[in-house]
């Protein structure tokens, strides 16, 4: 089974992660900030990987810590359950609209971390939310995921949708990145021998 258990402790935060790369998108994920909660539900749904998240920060300050903390904790896991990457399809790319928005992801489980970001919102919260924090949620992921990472926002007016958008259109790429190619017969997608 490609699963994972990461645990992170810091002076500003507490994760525990548990993936299930072969999983139905079953997910139990409690930070402490609602708005995000339902996000990383939408990740796991959408990407069929299994989550189970306990995170607990320093929300007297804000969230940023717990939620970039947890993308880091999210890509360790990820790295983890991918093991030598053999027999993935490796890319995954998904054009994902929700009412007036259309956000478009790529991505490579290259190894190589990279985030390229254009999607700007028209509000800096949703509820009590910094949407900031949806950047960052990203380039912790990518960096501590080895993920080449694009997220492109086509069109939208509704700050929730865009994010929202966003993170249905990256677990759509996941799950086509991480799923088996039955053709590559676990050998590994690259030239280079290493991934």
């Amino acid at each position: 089974m490609r699963t994972a258990k990461i645990s992170r402790k810091t002076a500003e935060t507490s994760i525990e992660v548990e993936l299930n790369l072969d999983g139905t998108g079953t997910y139990d994920n409690q930070t402490g900030v609602g708005f995000f909660d339902h996000m990383l539900d939408q990740l796991s749904r959408h990407s069929l990987i299994d989550m189970t998240i306990r995170a607990k920060g320093d929300y007297h300050i804000d969230d940023h810590h717990t939620v970039e903390d947890t993308g880091i904790a999210i890509g360790q896991a990820l790295v983890q359950a991918l093991g030598d990457k053999k027999g993935i399809n490796r890319y995954g790319h998904f054009a994902l609209a929700m009412d007036d928005t259309q956000v478009r992801a790529a991505l490579d489980l290259s190894g190589r971390s990279f985030l390229i970001w254009n999607c700007d919102f028209p509000s800096q919260k949703i509820g009590a939310f910094d949407t900031e924090l949806v950047r960052e949620f990203f380039q912790a992921l990518a960096l501590h995921g080895g993920i080449t990472l694009h997220i492109d926002l086509v069109h939208g007016v509704n700050s929730h949708h865009i994010a929202e958008s966003a993170f249905k259109a990256v677990a759509k790429s996941l799950r086509m990145a991480v799923e088996s190619d039955p053709r590559m017969a676990g050998s590994l997608p690259s030239t280079k021998g290493a991934l």
